[in-house]
């Protein structure tokens, strides 16, 4: 019986996976460059003196046509030195600007209010968000601008992590698949995730829903973002699987920032419809059977779990080619013990609250 229902949960998971991987093959039209569209960085900053020179430094060797891109830099009242280091950096570079979060916009709270913040003192007619801890490939705007055809409101790009340890490979490998996950489902139509440090949109699509002060707070604004567009049945939503858009994040650094930062995706994917639900339930089954079964004496299950580890593989290893990246078979083990640990976990933490450390703030 219990082989039975291990077979089918990952017959399932089988389907799910086939399906993501169609769609974060589909291909889309672009722009030419003499066609490009004026584009605003936005990049919210709370105490990342650590960070934010790679993070400027990437910003300043974008590729992109002169006169139409400029880079603003909102400090999200930081209480170390990442105002004195960003204001002594752009000084001499005319294409960035600083700002403080010193003002508050309607119920909007940290990072959601810097960047609601930066887009109201923007001009382009394209938005493109990351974050401090992030470096960007220097034909990132260029890239993502491209894919604005008229019906497009929405388009997101791949982030990976520096994946110079296990711990770090591991997260590194788990940003991959979700995020291949999430450019699948969007690309056919139906957006269960995204992530601001590699998201866009058109200014007109995020006028009409009323910016982020008319969407209900939440700890993850960009998920609230992109379902509040897709729900204007306007525009499309596209993820396209493009090297040139890809960002490199820093990794959490330890056990607990790791903790927060997962429970800060599980409050937020608590307001998913029943698609993502299912979605996640799927996947929830096919690992909590992935943890019994090493207490079960039978070769057919054990064949079972080889199996599901191979698609694992399959799954994401040639999105890493097509982003020329590179996956360690030790940083993709150490992720599959990773991914059955936090997916039967994370339910069970959200349990017992909603609460999310992050920032030096709490939610």
């Amino acid at each position: 019986m219990f082989e039975l229902i291990l077979f089918i949960s990952l017959c399932l998971y089988t389907i799910q996976i086939v399906i993501f991987i169609i769609g974060a093959n589909k291909k889309f039209e672009k722009l030419n460059e003499e066609e490009l569209p004026t584009a605003s960085v936005i990049v919210a900053a709370r105490n990342e003196q650590d960070n934010i020179v790679d993070c400027l430094n990437s910003l300043n060797n974008l590729n992109y046509p002169e006169g139409k891109l400029e880079i603003i830099i909102v400090d999200d009242n930081s209480i170390d030195k990442t105002a004195e280091i960003i204001n002594e950096y752009i000084k001499d570079k005319k294409r960035f600007k600083y700002l403080k979060a010193t003002q508050k916009i309607s119920n909007l709270k940290g990072k959601a209010n810097a960047i609601a913040i930066g887009i109201n003192n923007s001009k382009g007619e394209i938005i493109l968000t990351t974050d401090a801890d992030c470096t960007v490939n220097k034909n990132w705007a260029k890239s993502i601008a491209s894919y604005y055809k008229k019906d497009v409101g929405i388009v997101c790009g791949y982030t990976t992590q520096y994946d110079n340890s296990t711990f770090n490979g591991m997260q590194a490998a788990d940003f991959i698949y979700l995020l291949t996950v999430a450019g699948g489902s969007m690309n056919l139509g139906k957006p269960l995730s995204a992530i601001g440090n590699n998201m866009s949109y058109r200014r007109t699509a995020y006028n009409e829903v009323g910016g982020y002060s008319a969407i209900p707070f939440s700890v993850t604004e960009d998920f609230k973002l992109l379902m509040s567009i897709h729900a204007l049945k306007k525009y499309k939503s596209i993820y396209p699987l493009d090297e040139n858009a890809l960002v490199t994040s820093k990794p959490c650094s330890n056990i607990k920032s790791l903790f927060w930062q997962k429970k800060r995706w599980g409050v937020g994917g608590l307001d998913s419809d029943i698609v993502g639900y299912l979605v996640m339930a799927s996947g929830f089954i096919a690992h909590l059977f992935y943890f019994i079964a090493p207490f079960l004496s039978s070769i057919n299950i054990i064949w079972m779990l080889i199996y599901k580890i191979i698609l694992d593989y399959s799954f994401i290893k040639p999105v890493y080619i097509k982003l020329k990246l590179q996956l360690k078979i030790s940083h993709f083990l150490a992720f599959q013990v990773y991914f059955i640990i936090y997916v039967l976990l994370l339910p069970v933490f959200l349990l017992f609250g909603k609460k999310v450390v992050w920032k030096g703030r709490t939610y």
